[in-house]
């Protein structure tokens, strides 16, 4: 076996690992907590079916690749729930060492080809990245609307808190804010997230 392949396979097997970073987001209809992987995958078929509704004219595959690869880095940083302070606080410089050892594994072409790609969705400035950011932000909250706002009463969220971080989706998509917008107005209304 050459080296390269060798590489790419030790990569693959090392992403193996994201499929035990659970998230604090809990599956549809009250499952068990979401892992990593489930996540990625979900935000990329999203990507794909709700690719109409981005603001600009976008990459598709290159969003896909970016929902895929986003959350690699917790295999070492872990997860950083995006309502905890303290931890965000800390997130660049785990995320950035785990960075550089992960994709470090693989041959030097497909490692700058995927720094460069997480950096890009991290930039939050490209089409694609916007709209990856997008339904970053839209798929935990499908989820927690799903269960009945139970991990936001979990962990005491606020509606100032979720709009902090959604009113970024408008910067990927309009439509999919405005649906945001809806389930955290029924949200607040069911007593699912206190208003500040």
């Amino acid at each position: 076996m050459d080296d390269r392949i060798k590489r790419q396979l030790e990569f693959s097997l090392e992403i193996d690992k994201v499929k035990n970073i659970f998230r604090q987001t809990h599956l549809s209809g009250g499952g068990r907590q979401e892992n990593d992987a489930e996540h990625s995958w979900h935000m990329a078929v999203m990507a794909y079916l709700l690719k109409e509704y981005a603001n600009e004219q976008v990459d598709i595959a290159k969003v896909m690749i970016m929902c895929l690869i986003h959350d690699i880095i917790e295999i070492d940083a872990g997860d950083t729930y995006a309502y905890d302070e303290d931890a965000l606080s800390t997130q660049k410089e785990r995320e950035d060492a785990a960075k550089e050892r992960i994709f470090s594994i693989l041959p030097q072409d497909q490692k700058k080809e995927l720094i460069a790609l997480f950096d890009e969705f991290e930039a939050y400035e490209s089409p694609e990245a916007k709209f990856a950011h997008a339904l970053d932000n839209l798929q935990p909250l499908l989820l927690n609307d799903s269960n009945n706002g139970g991990d936001w009463r979990e962990h005491c969220v606020t509606s100032t808190q979720i709009y902090k971080r959604h009113n970024k989706t408008k910067q990927g998509s309009e439509k999919l804010f405005e649906i945001s917008d809806q389930i955290i107005r029924n949200n607040i209304k069911k007593g699912n997230l206190k208003e500040e």
